[in-house]
């Protein structure tokens, strides 16, 4: 019975802790990103255009085919053997085994491959953009709940700094040293207190709602997550926008996807094109067949018969398109817009992406010194708060006086916990774009 006991215990242990569980930056990604339909949908199209490039390679190989064929002819019909009419009735079998080879077709075939193969790179690189779009998504959820988590510390902090100085009015109202007036307002800023932690923890649940809703996450499972905090930050070397859209092109799965899509539309242009040359193909052949007259008269084995009627033809054909109701010209021009579009799609996609490499590396630089102010803002509040408590106990300022030096803290304390986070992601994002950050 004691076995059963523990053994219940170690398991509602072990549940409880799978639970409570707190999980990282790198946790939540990944989860998202295993769990996310957009991820698990471009995979399969990726699988698509794995079966399309096959095909397109196989498309060089020879067409083989086989066939066979059994028929009855009742009444006046040809007789096998003699190819004159009669009235018997006849059964007649076939077999049949042909190939063919397209020897020129404009280079169609081979754009065809070179479209597949674009298209397969360019399903590669999308696959990563999304993972990588789902990643930062994630990531900037994740230090938004670690600021408010941050803010929710904070102002338990503050609100166990005002229940202590409660308590210590109060005892010095029992001395005679304070007077009701300074009770009620450390009470008033005690309830003042309460509200903002209340507050945070609200913004903080919804914050947790999103996280949850971007990485798939069931919604009666909990989420606990780990605080991200402040940090040492990087003092940026002399880079510019330039050189890091340089290595963004090197490696950044949006500017590549961008480049193959266009590199498709290229090929597949071409591909049409080649569709208004003649084409030239080689095919052979190779038949026989058994006959026999449905009567009592002899016929010859069915073995005989198929050595006898063997047969086999080689040639080439030659096929010019002249006129198809303009089809081919059609396909034509709408694959030259197409690849039209696809260029500026191309310029666009990547004016927008070195906009973006111009304004986080601006914010990164200017997160960097707001920080450091804020740092010093913070360490001079945190003085002169306890020079305005000491005073406060000694009489030399009023209770409004020293909950303003309190409130002028704890925003002091705020802008350099929001300053920093912002940083962190910032700076992570511009290692994305210079492609030393995987997410």
């Amino acid at each position: 019975m004691k076995h059963i006991f523990f053994t219940g215990l170690l398991l509602f242990v072990q549940i409880a802790f799978a639970r409570e569980k707190i999980r990282t930056m790198d946790d939540c990604i990944r989860y998202a990103v295993e769990h996310n339909p957009q991820r698990a949908k471009q995979e399969a199209q990726n699988t698509i255009y794995k079966i399309d490039q096959r095909e397109a390679i196989t498309g060089f190989l020879p067409s083989l085919s086989a066939g066979t064929g059994a028929s009855f002819n009742f009444g006046r019909g040809v007789d096998p053997e003699t190819n004159t009419y009669i009235s018997t009735n006849t059964f007649s079998n076939s077999y049949e085994i042909y190939a063919s080879v397209v020897l020129f077709d404009g280079f169609s075939q081979i754009y065809k491959v070179k479209l597949a193969k674009n298209n397969r790179l360019a399903g590669k690189a999308q696959l990563q953009d999304t993972k990588d779009r789902i990643a930062l998504d994630v990531m900037e959820i994740f230090f938004n709940a670690s600021y408010y988590k941050g803010t929710v510390n904070l102002a338990e902090k503050q609100l166990q700094e005002s229940l202590d100085n409660l308590k210590r009015i109060k005892r010095m109202e029992e001395l005679g040293m304070k007077s009701s007036p300074d009770v009620a307002e450390i009470e008033a800023k005690e309830a003042e207190d309460r509200f903002m932690l209340t507050k945070q923890k609200n913004l903080l649940n919804l914050e947790i709602i999103k996280l949850k809703e971007k990485m798939n996450l069931p919604a009666e499972e909990d989420l606990l997550i780990a605080e991200a905090g402040n940090s040492d930050l990087a003092l940026l070397s002399n880079e510019n926008s330039t050189e890091i859209f340089g290595q963004a092109l090197q490696t950044l799965p949006k500017l590549l996807s961008s480049e193959q899509s266009l590199k498709s539309k290229d090929a597949e242009y071409k591909a049409t094109r080649s569709r208004m040359f003649p084409t030239i193909s080689a095919n052979a052949g190779f038949s026989t067949g058994f006959s026999r007259l449905m009567d009592a008269s002899p016929y010859m084995s069915f073995k005989e018969q198929l050595k006898n009627r063997e047969g086999s033809y080689i040639g080439l054909s030659l096929s010019i398109p002249l006129f198809d109701r303009l089809s081919r010209a059609s396909e034509t021009r709408r694959s030259k817009q197409r690849l039209i579009i696809a260029g500026n799609e191309n310029e666009e996609i990547r004016r927008q992406v070195y906009g973006e490499i111009e304004q986080t590396l601006a914010d990164v630089k200017g997160l960097y010194d707001e920080y450091n102010s804020a740092k010093r803002k913070t360490e001079a509040m945190e003085a002169a708060h306890k020079v305005n408590v000491r005073k406060y106990d000694e009489g030399l300022i009023n209770a409004l006086e020293l909950a303003t030096s309190t409130n002028r803290l704890l925003n002091a304390r705020v802008e350099e916990l929001y300053t920093n986070l912002k940083y962190q992601l910032k700076y992570k994002l511009l290692q994305y774009y210079k492609g030393e950050f995987n997410p």
